[in-house]
Formats: C-alpha cells, sequence, structure tokens
C-alpha cells in the first residue's frame, strides 16, 4: 500500500520510526518531511500528505504533530479528505471501517511510539465497510463538503 508521511518538528523522530517501521512490513512509504534541524507549519505538512493522498484515492496519510489535532484540522480542509485524530487502537480501526478516513493523524507528545505502531497496524489493516449505514453516513459527508 502506498502511504505518504510528513510531521512537523515536535514529531520527527515518531515520523522516522513508523517510517522505517511501516517500509520492514513492506509498505511503499514517501516521506515528505520534515528531517532533523528542519522547522514547518503543521498545516504546510498537512496540506502536503493530503494533497497526495487525494491524487492517489489507493493511498493513506499519516500525520504526526504534538497531538495530532492541528494536522487532522488542517488536512480536512483539503476536499476530499478525511482525517481523524486518534491516540488508541480502537478510534483508529473504527475510523476506517466507519469513516472510510484516508488520514490518520496523532501526537508524538500523547502516544508513545509502540502505542503508534499499534495504532497504524490497526488503521492500515481495517477496511472499510462499504455500502449501508456506514456509506450513506460517509456521502452525506461528502455533499456537506460539496455545498461549502
Amino acid at each position: 500500500m502506498k502511504l505518504y508521511i510528513a510531521c512537523d518538528h515536535a514529531a520527527i523522530e515518531m515520523k522516522d520510526e513508523i517510517t522505517a517501521y511501516l517500509r520492514e512490513k513492506g509498505h511503499d512509504v514517501e516521506d515528505l518531511g520534515i528531517n532533523v534541524g528542519e522547522k514547518i507549519d503543521y498545516p504546510v505538512a498537512a496540506e502536503k500528505v493530503a494533497r497526495k493522498v487525494v491524487a492517489d484515492n489507493t493511498s493513506r496519510g499519516i500525520l504526526i504533530c504534538g497531538t495530532g489535532i492541528g494536522m487532522s484540522i488542517a488536512a480536512n480542509k483539503v476536499k476530499g479528505v478525511r482525517a481523524a485524530a486518534v491516540s488508541e487502537v480502537y478510534s483508529a480501526k473504527l475510523t476506517r471501517i466507519h469513516n472510510n478516513s484516508n488520514i490518520i493523524c496523532f501526537g508524538a507528545r500523547v502516544i508513545g511510539i509502540e502505542t503508534a505502531k499499534m495504532i497504524v497496524d490497526a488503521y492500515l489493516e481495517a477496511e472499510f465497510e462499504d455500502g449501508g449505514r456506514h456509506a450513506a453516513r460517509v456521502d452525506l459527508i461528502t455533499k456537506l463538503e460539496e455545498n461549502f
């Protein structure tokens, strides 16, 4: 699976560890930065990943900042993105199954690396339950996006 990942200066170490972890598992991960010694405003990093994920609707994104909240807010401004900030496995799984999220966000100041790995695994292993009430609700979200 093609994955795009980025972080702000609060999460470089975690981004690097998650990138290596996912590559070891055989995922095609494109690291959109940043690296040690660099700084970036989280909306800029979020936009980089969001635009890539929207352009390739078979891919998914991972954004990491201090809390994951700012990244998710910024990413969700890009049409076609359904980004979710999570800090535990259950929500990571359900945001994919119920909301068809295409970007997951979490915070390096909120969770540790082992929890981050479990979150990423749960998210990537889950599939959207296409059809039924979940698909209808995602369609409603898309309609809201189109109207604004």
